[in-house]
């Protein structure tokens, strides 16, 4: 069985699974917990985690090959945004006709073909922009850090091993999956908007999108359970008033003016004299 090894400072755990014949007991448990809960967890770590959960989720969902028309579509969007706001960026794209998106504390952003699928250029930029937003703002650590924390206390990825602990494929397999249905925060979705809204505005791109983006959501959303759009639809305000407070913005800054969707061209748009 393939092993990760992250370091995590001086946290020492003792191997626990939900099927140990070990009794515990409720003080040594809580110490435990104590000890999960406490323990440092570096940006460091959540890419080291995040690499490797990304790695498993990447062999487990097919990829768009490099001549492929999804690939060559997000390398053209993409092609100037290797780096941003510090993060090294690789891009690859699922064929899965689910409506999803999402990036990682190491820089990895993975594009589902159902989104490219139903949204132009600019509207997918203002999606990733928004999930590059929970990495800047280190919500993806979080989510990443408490999804092991679960795993570390469920189901045995502690390590006796000073300082190191050891995760297995399988728990790769549900942090990952923990990591990519993590609920943030009202603040920390209001945060990511922003991001995505500034990003926007910062490359020339038509910010107007980001208004369209959520109204596709808000759309789609209804009788939906994908991922995304429940973890879209799980955070306040709901799509629709995101819509409109990205809206409010752009009226703000003099920029806004009525979307019209494009085919796979991504625009700016020019500020109002």
């Amino acid at each position: 069985m393939k092993q990760v090894k992250i370091v995590l400072g001086l946290l020492c755990l003792m191997p626990l699974s939900m099927h140990s014949q070990i009794n515990l007991g409720e003080k040594a448990l809580g110490a435990l917990q104590k000890g999960v809960a406490g323990f440092t967890f570096s940006n460091e770590d959540a890419a080291a985690l995040s690499k490797a959960s990304v790695e498993k989720m990447d062999k487990e969902n097919p990829i768009a090959g490099p001549k492929d028309s999804y690939t060559l579509r997000l390398n053209k969007l993409f092609g100037k945004h290797k780096t941003e706001s510090g993060l090294i960026l690789n891009f690859k794209v699922y064929k899965v006709k689910e409506v999803n998106a999402f990036a990682c504390a190491d820089g990895s952003v993975r594009v589902f073909q159902g989104l490219l699928d139903v949204m132009d250029d600019n509207e997918v930029l203002a999606v990733i922009g928004h999930e590059i937003g929970h990495v800047v703002n280190q919500d993806t650590r979080d989510a990443i850090r408490a999804a092991y924390q679960k795993e570390a206390l469920m189901d045995a990825v502690g390590s006796q091993v000073k300082g190191v602990s050891e995760i297995s494929e399988s728990s790769l397999g549900k942090i990952g999956n923990a990591m990519l249905d993590s609920r943030h925060s009202r603040k920390q979705e209001s945060e990511a908007d922003m991001f995505s809204y500034e990003f926007m505005k910062k490359h020339g791109y038509n910010v107007n999108a980001v208004e369209s983006a959520f109204t596709i959501l808000a759309g789609l959303s209804k009788g939906a359970d994908s991922g995304f759009l429940s973890r879209i639809m799980s955070s306040h305000p709901d799509p629709a008033d995101r819509a409109a407070m990205a809206k409010q913005r752009a009226e703000a800054d003099g920029l806004y003016k009525p979307y019209v969707r494009q085919l796979k061209k991504a625009t700016p748009v020019k500020k109002k004299k």
